[in-house]
């Protein structure tokens, strides 16, 4: 199939990225098009307008601040894929990247375009809500920081107001030394999660002192399962302490699709927990 006509708008500058989107009426924005192009071709997106953010190069960096790992919204996943900074102080994106798609896919595809697109299985928008990245969203009026728990407006939709685009994404990085995982079950490698599971611990003294849990592929946005990040908290890690957490997720309200019901999600809710736990708790540097 062919895309709808539209025209075509190719700005070298985020400033003039931005007087185009403030404009025009029913324009899309283009980062990596691996999402936007097929859209297109099945009629899904009816743009009049596509403005292509492939020439600003200010949009495309990975940053190690004090407390937080800065990535533009135009960094290909290629990039965070082989970048030694996210590899040993984002462990977790690492992991996840590696499931996205495939390799010529995650040559274009970029990281503000998956958060943006929204699906609900992606991986890096569970990394972000496993996080608790912070979006950086820009207008011709200035910017605004969206925490990601706010970003996910409704299925496939962010919250951002008309005029505004994505430029860069901050996860608050964990103490050095912490454990992480990232598992999904798919029907096929590159293939979208049908559920995914992020998992984050730091332990001390024999116990965990923080934990993070969050699903992918159940509901419309990632879930974080606070109940079972409260159960850890505190506890003695241990085979029977991840399979209870695992078993909590039960009792999420997710949804039935096409490709599986229900009680099959349920069922990957609480296997992959378990598993994203004990591979994360395996992980903890011991001091």
């Amino acid at each position: 199939m062919k895309p709808p006509r539209f025209a075509y708008h190719d700005p070298q500058s985020l400033s003039e990225a931005l007087a185009l989107l403030g404009r025009l009426d029913n324009a899309r924005l283009l980062a990596g098009g691996q999402s936007l192009m097929p859209m297109l071709n099945m009629r899904l997106a009816t743009p009049d307008h596509i403005i292509d953010l492939n020439g600003i190069a200010d949009l495309a960096f990975i940053k190690v601040e004090p407390e937080a790992l800065a990535v533009g919204a135009m960094t290909r996943q290629r990039d965070v894929e082989f970048d030694a900074r996210i590899r040993s102080r984002c462990p977790l994106m690492h992991e996840a990247v590696l499931q996205v798609g495939h390799r010529q896919t995650r040559n274009r595809g970029t990281l503000g375009g998956s958060l943006c697109h929204l699906d609900p299985s992606a991986e890096l928008i569970t990394v972000a809500a496993a996080m608790d990245a912070v979006v950086t969203a820009q207008s011709k009026n200035g910017s605004r920081d969206v925490p990601f728990a706010e970003f996910p407006a409704g299925l496939m939709t962010p919250a951002l107001r008309p005029g505004e685009l994505v430029t860069a994404v901050r996860f608050p990085l964990w103490r050095e030394g912490h454990g992480h995982a990232f598992v999904e079950f798919s029907r096929r490698h590159g293939d979208f999660a049908i559920v995914s599971a992020a998992a984050l611990l730091e332990e001390a003294g024999g116990k965990i002192t923080r934990a993070s849990l969050t699903l992918g592929g159940i509901a419309p946005a990632p879930v974080r399962v606070a109940e079972v990040e409260r159960m850890l908290t505190g506890s003695v890690p241990a085979i029977e302490l991840f399979r209870e957490a695992g078993e909590a997720c039960r009792k999420l309200e997710v949804m039935e699709d096409v490709h599986v019901t229900a009680a099959y999600r349920r069922q990957l809710a609480a296997v992959l927990s378990r598993r994203a736990l004990e591979k994360a708790h395996e992980r903890v540097a011991r001091h």
